[in-house]
């Protein structure tokens, strides 16, 4: 599927803000029999008066740049056209549960990809008794590994209540799971938590999603959204496997990836620090247009 995509990301300050420096993570990345970037460009308004680009540890292309000038807004625009294949798991290859610290001991490398970088604490997750005993309930003698994470994935979609003003860019998993909603940030975050209670190597994803609209309605302008969901290692004959709790489904070719992590501060699109004072509202906007 070839796919154009559209971001706006923007933000209003009561006091206009200086000295501000970001960083940026918004481009897709081209990846191997998934998903390639054919062309893409993005646009900061005021123009920074610094800018340059670098790749992070886990490989994902970043941009920082600054701006010194008093501005009362910030606007961020990318524009994109990514190719995304269709693919699918065609056997399950996990091991058992048991058979998992055996499977990640004879990983030796430290490489972005490799499952020990995802077995514990992460700067916005450490482990949580009540997402650890939830986790549990998943586990049966004869499922695999992949299994027991296609388990919790219905859990959660089944168990949760997407509501995007029930929790902030800053509420904590454990916040997330006694509320039972939130949005696709909360259901991955407590998902991967849950994944490594048991041992399970899991990981952030951050990207874009086709939203399509009910039969009978006109598709909006603007109405799509960037997404997270999660992606499992499942032992390395099958590798990892990607899931998405929101909607329980495995990502597909609809799910377009931006950047991988242990969490969400591995990958999120815009951060960064400014000189002000008082508060800000931020917008965003995405459109994922399927061309064929």
């Amino acid at each position: 599927m070839l796919y154009d995509l559209s971001l706006h990301m923007g933000y209003i300050y009561d006091t206009p803000a200086s000295g501000a420096r970001h960083i940026m993570r918004l481009m897709p990345l081209s990846l191997p029999d998934r998903q390639r970037l054919v062309a893409g460009s993005i646009k900061v308004s005021p123009t920074p008066d610094e800018q340059s680009n670098f790749v992070d540890f886990f490989e994902h292309p970043a941009t920082a740049f600054m701006v010194r000038a008093p501005h009362e807004k910030l606007d961020i625009r990318m524009q994109a056209r990514v190719q995304v294949d269709s693919h699918s798991i065609a056997a399950d290859f996990s091991p058992l549960l048991t058979r998992m610290p055996d499977e990640i001991a004879g990983v030796w490398s430290l490489k972005p990809g490799s499952p020990h970088h995802f077995l514990g604490n992460s700067p916005r997750l450490t482990e949580t008794r009540a997402i650890s005993d939830y986790a549990k309930q998943a586990l049966e003698p004869s499922r695999t590994v992949l299994q027991i994470a296609d388990a919790l994935c219905a859990r959660i979609h089944k168990d949760f209540t997407y509501d995007p003003d029930a929790t902030s860019v800053d509420t904590s998993p454990l916040e997330a799971f006694q509320l039972k909603r939130g949005v696709c940030q909360d259901f991955a975050h407590v998902m991967i938590l849950a994944l490594r209670s048991l041992g399970i190597p899991a990981g952030y994803v951050s990207g874009f999603l086709r939203t399509i609209p009910p039969p009978g309605k006109e598709r909006l302008e603007g109405a799509d959204a960037m997404h997270a969901w999660v992606r499992v290692w499942c032992g390395a004959t099958l590798g990892w496997v990607e899931l998405d709790p929101t909607n329980n489904i495995p990502a597909g070719s609809d799910h377009i990836v931006v950047a991988y992590g242990r969490d969400y501060s591995d990958v999120a699109p815009v951060i960064g620090v400014l000189k002000s004072y008082g508060s800000q509202r931020s917008v965003q906007a995405v459109d994922v247009i399927p061309l064929k």
